[in-house]
């Protein structure tokens, strides 16, 4: 595994991953492995989309991801990527896609510990009444990739943030 750093409008961002896939994109505060040399080919790529994103020129992520957890958690994940750019989805929606309504508080706590951050667009995912709920990189940054997407609410507002 390699390490590289991605400089974003939101902060500074760790990736970890290889030439195959990506395990972790975190926001650097307190990230202490030391970078490698040069990034392995998928660690570029995600770079790469990363700039494209954050340019606005990007909407769906193809870098591949390996993110560890719990099979539940990567079942959460993989729900969570559907949610399309500039569209919310409440906890109340994800348990619904899972198969277990009474699975919200399991699935908010793996949503907050998400290892691929942005790419796994845990910032979607809102209350059930469309307010900020926790996010890792804290709730500025949570709003700031919103309106950025241009965040439609699941009443089918456009985000007012």
């Amino acid at each position: 595994m390699s390490l590289a750093y991605y400089n974003s409008p939101i902060g500074l961002l760790a990736i970890v991953g290889n030439d195959y896939s990506i395990s972790q994109i975190r926001f650097a505060e307190g990230f202490t492995v030391r970078p490698s040399e040069s990034a392995p080919a998928e660690v570029s790529k995600c770079i790469r989309e990363l700039d494209e994103y954050f340019n606005g020129q990007r909407q769906q992520f193809t870098v591949r991801t390996a993110p560890e957890g719990t099979e539940f958690q990567k079942k959460i994940w993989k729900i969570v990527q559907t949610v399309e750019y500039g569209r919310t989805a409440s906890y109340a929606d994800i348990a619904r896609k899972y198969g277990d309504r009474k699975a919200i508080r399991a699935i908010g706590k793996a949503n907050g510990q998400n290892p691929i951050v942005i790419v796994i667009p845990c910032h979607r995912i809102l209350g059930l009444k469309g307010e900020l709920t926790g996010y890792v990189g804290g709730l500025e940054k949570k709003k700031w990739l919103l309106k950025h997407e241009n965040a439609i609410m699941p009443n089918g507002q456009l985000s007012l943030f």
